[in-house]
């Protein structure tokens, strides 16, 4: 499944993957199309089997702070917008940490992954309201790890990073003596701690995972304890590398021997509007994660040109272009203006057979506007220009043939105008189609 990788229309960001059995889960917050403020009132989760990540199954929402349709709300004591949450096991039970906005947090409970939860306790914590950490019991973004000698930690924070020991027979109680501030010492970008504590463990290693003050990128830091002091390592992912950017939040999980980092990528022109994507990663021997580009794969190797590419799947957005929902059946990239770039990584286009061209066919919404697509292989700066694809005034579906194309290569299109003349200018500057899918044929 390439990348977003769960059904175009979901909105999954903040996600928390975790692997229980022999299916991967996800747990998130839940935006949507329309957001006009980060997540809305309930959890939701997904899952995949292992061994075949490119269907994913809904468990449907599994924790909310209002009434639904089908099943009341889990707490009595607010209505706030739920964000952030993470799931462990533990003794063969599945717990929930809610980070509930403005509003004391709390764990719930579940014999399955999937829930639904039902609320064990709001947080029980030794400390006095007031005090610096754990927010008066919000528990911003926690992250939960369960240590192989059975002991349970929580991590959380939003500019300051906080920690702490659970009681592992309860799994919500802060055990007294245990509470430390800034476990991510504070300093000078691009380190510095912003929110998005994540832990793992790898080995002997503890990670936390954590956006920085940099919020696209998501970065690590190590310690050979789970309670620090953690070290900055690196960053794994920018999310806003010639891309519309904004928060980032997600963590790493080892799927059959092969590790992936999950984070959340803009649409809608907005940052209240995310879905979940993923990339593979390796851990060295030495425990760094060296960073990786956003790409189009999700968990596959390549990206098939001959089969039908959905326009919003892009990697590289420019120029203030952006995806757009129309409705559930129907996104596009929107914006587009001349110098518009919109790339794609990465197809297979196999081997050489003998053809020198090909045909490219792109489907558009058009404005009015005369204009055309360049395409570019492997760097839209100076890349391989292979063809380009004039692109009418109306509405329909464009083609032209171009060169030939084997192997592995990004795909870069890149709008320009045509419009020439003395207000040609306005021409450059205005949006002059939606793009909503396009294909290579041979």
């Amino acid at each position: 499944m390439a990348n977003p990788y769960l059904p175009l229309w979901e909105y999954i960001p903040d996600g928390e993957p975790r692997v229980f059995g022999d299916r991967v889960y996800i747990y998130g917050s839940h935006d949507s199309a329309g957001s006009y403020a980060f997540c809305d009132t309930k959890l939701m989760v997904w899952s995949a089997s292992v061994d075949d990540l490119n269907n994913w199954k809904c468990h449907g929402d599994i924790f909310r702070t209002t009434d639904g349709e089908d099943r009341k709300a889990d707490v009595d004591w607010t209505n706030g917008r739920l964000f952030a949450p993470d799931v462990v096991e533990k003794d063969g039970r599945y717990y929930l940490y809610a980070y509930i906005q403005e509003a004391k947090g709390c764990v719930a409970v579940s014999d399955k992954p999937e829930g639904p939860f039902t609320l064990l306790s709001q947080y029980k914590y030794p400390i006095p309201d007031g005090t610096e950490g754990f927010d008066d019991g919000i528990f911003i973004d926690p992250g939960v790890l369960v240590d192989d000698d059975g002991k349970a930690y929580i991590y959380c924070g939003f500019l300051s990073s906080y920690m702490a020991e659970l009681n592992a027979d309860n799994m919500y109680e802060v055990l007294d003596g245990t509470f430390q501030t800034d476990i991510i010492p504070k300093g000078d970008e691009p380190w510095q701690f912003f929110e998005a504590c994540s832990p793992r463990k790898v080995g002997d290693t503890y990670y936390l995972i954590y956006s920085p003050m940099h919020c696209s990128n998501l970065a690590y830091a190590t310690s050979d304890s789970p309670t620090g002091p953690f070290t900055f390592r690196g960053n794994i992912i920018d999310s806003g590398d010639n891309y519309p950017g904004g928060n980032n939040h997600g963590s790493i999980c080892c799927i059959k021997g092969q590790w992936y980092i999950f984070y959340h990528r803009m649409t809608n022109n907005s940052i209240f509007s995310r879905r979940g994507c993923v990339e593979k990663i390796e851990i060295l021997e030495d425990g760094t994660i060296p960073q990786v580009e956003a790409t189009s794969l999700g968990f596959e190797d390549s990206l098939n040109p001959y089969k039908q590419t959905p326009a919003d799947i892009a990697c590289v957005l420019t120029n203030g272009a952006y995806i757009i929902e129309h409705n559930e059946f129907e996104r596009c990239i929107t914006g587009i203006k001349s110098g518009t770039v919109m790339g794609y990584k990465y197809y297979d286009f196999g081997e050489d057979f003998g053809s020198k061209t090909m045909q490219f066919a792109a489907k558009v919404r058009g404005f009015g506007a005369p204009c055309k697509i360049k395409i570019v292989l492997d760097d839209f700066e100076n890349g391989k220009e292979i063809g380009e694809c004039i692109i009418g005034l109306d509405d329909g579906v464009y083609k032209a043939k171009i060169e030939n194309v084997t192997g592995r290569h990004a795909v870069y299109l890149i709008a320009e105008s045509l419009a020439n003349g003395w207000d040609c200018e306005r021409f450059h500057n205005r949006p002059m189609m939606e793009l909503e899918s396009f294909v290579f044929m041979k």
